[in-house]
């Protein structure tokens, strides 16, 4: 058995705090520019703790944020980090018919490469939302010349997920070198269990995280895929009172350990791009097919 340790794919959903699932329904898009934005100290306080651990990671990047932030996005990019798409406004995908969601995408990503001055080759759905309702998603994604996306939750959600969907990385169509990269999930009692990232590390004690990601790297010998939010790390950020309680609940607990917890994370762990992820789990697949 190969004892050479795995690199795990570590990605951060490049959104402010008004912008996320949870309050989708209290705040209007239409208030955003009136908000205070947090987003770019947060993601400075990332960059600082990825130079210090010495790694690179891929910056799913909002179209919003990019416009308004490019030397922000520089910044990323000038770094050695991947820059990648969010779509452009954080609406699920499953909203869009398949014309309105190839709008997006590539309203998103001209924005994104004129603000970084980087070509845009991955692409992750807001809330993980590609699912068997966007059966359209990938055949967009692969003829708009995307190489991978990682926009699937194999776990069901209230909010997201597709059970029935390949735990690893996979080809969604057989005419396309596209590369799926799910969402990381464990196995627990013999059920999947979300494991990537998000709320469930936050929430949940290190211990889940440590025991999934050893789950995946050493029982499987497959790479890790977790992702956070600028947002998490930021227990300054304004409350939204009239959100429902489950939503504030969901959004805000545990935000003041949340930098401490990525810390120990990303020594502990391997952590690389996306991209280069990708690239690994393609040529994989191929041979695996040979």
């Amino acid at each position: 058995m190969d004892a050479s340790p795995i690199i795990n794919g570590l990605s951060v959903d490049v959104e402010d705090w008004f912008q996320v699932g949870a309050f989708e329904n209290v705040i209007e898009r239409g208030d955003w520019d009136g908000l205070a934005t947090r987003v770019e100290d947060n993601v400075l306080r990332i960059l600082d703790l990825f130079a210090e651990a010495e790694i690179k990671a891929t910056f799913f990047t909002l179209g919003w944020v990019a416009r308004r932030n490019a030397q922000l996005m520089r910044r990323i990019a000038d770094a050695g980090h991947e820059i990648a798409s969010h779509g452009y406004d954080h609406a699920r995908v499953f909203t869009f018919d398949r014309k309105s969601f190839a709008q997006d995408i590539r309203k998103a990503r001209e924005i994104i490469e004129d603000a970084a001055g980087v070509q845009v080759s991955g692409y992750r759905a807001p809330s993980f939302s590609i699912d068997q309702r966007t059966p359209w998603a990938y055949m967009e994604l692969a003829e708009q010349g995307y190489a991978y996306s990682s926009s699937v939750a194999p776990v069901a959600h209230d909010h997201y997920g597709w059970r029935e969907a390949p735990r690893f990385a996979f080809k969604p169509l057989a005419w396309s070198e596209l590369v799926e990269i799910p969402v990381t999930t464990a196995i627990l009692g013999g059920k999947r269990v979300a494991a990537g990232g998000g709320g469930f590390f936050r929430v949940l004690p290190y211990a889940f995280s440590r025991w999934a990601i050893r789950q995946v790297n050493r029982r499987e010998r497959r790479p890790a895929v977790f992702y956070f939010h600028p947002w998490e790390i930021d227990p300054n950020q304004p409350r939204v009172g009239n959100a429902p309680l489950k939503s504030r609940l969901r959004h805000y607990t545990n935000l003041s350990g949340m930098a401490d917890k990525l810390g120990e994370l990303v020594h502990e762990f391997e952590w690389g791009r996306m991209d280069l992820l990708a690239h690994r789990e393609a040529a994989r697949a191929e041979e695996l097919a040979a």
